[in-house]
């Protein structure tokens, strides 16, 4: 009798194979050959799952913003300045899982993309992004934590880049940007975006 293959059980675990291959050699190491051997499999099977790379790393990113997603979810009932951090630091390479997730990130934005499937998947991680950020924005606001002048959609479009700042500096120069500089980082923008109330 034929075995039968249970394919959703195949494509995670071909993910699981990419995101070793990240940790262990970062994104230059994720290729079809490379993911192939790390999953066990031929490349001509891991073909019938994922035909390119960019596949490859779309699945990843996909990955991405199902974690983030649900991270951000656990951060329920939090309020306020505490509340906007946390979901704030969910975007930051502030751990392994983070700095992997921020590399496949950072790596698909700098990427030509011809494939309207994967500039959705880029631009669905872009938009949660903004979203987490929306999110945190609209916390300190409940709670007056915003300066006078300053309206939750001024707050987003200065703290959204600096958060892709913050990101990108992270992982490309993690010595010079670790976890405690981060933080500080965005705590001091947290402070500014206060403004008399901080």
């Amino acid at each position: 009798m034929p075995r039968t293959v249970d394919h959703v059980a195949r494509r995670r675990e071909i993910t699981e194979a990419v995101w070793r291959l990240v940790r262990r050699e970062g994104i230059v190491g994720v290729s079809v050959r490379n993911v192939a051997a790390e999953a066990g499999t031929s490349a001509g099977a891991l073909r019938h799952y994922f035909a390119t790379q960019d596949e490859l790393l779309a699945a990843a990113l996909t990955s991405v913003v199902q974690r983030a997603t649900e991270r951000v979810g656990d951060l329920d009932g939090l309020r306020g300045r505490e509340g906007a951090a946390r979901v704030l630091e969910q975007l930051l390479p502030l751990d392994d899982e983070r700095r992997d997730e921020v590399a496949v990130y950072l790596a698909f934005l700098g990427r030509p993309l011809t494939d309207p499937a994967l500039v959705a998947v880029r631009d669905e991680m872009e938009a949660l992004s903004r979203e987490a950020v929306t999110v945190a924005v609209t916390l300190l606001d409940r709670d007056g934590l915003l300066g006078p002048g300053t309206t939750p959609e001024e707050a987003v479009a200065l703290l959204y880049p600096l958060l892709d700042g913050l990101a990108l500096h992270g992982v490309q120069w993690p010595a010079r940007y670790p976890p405690r500089r981060l933080r500080a980082a965005l705590d001091r923008f947290l402070d500014t975006l206060a403004g008399s109330r901080a």
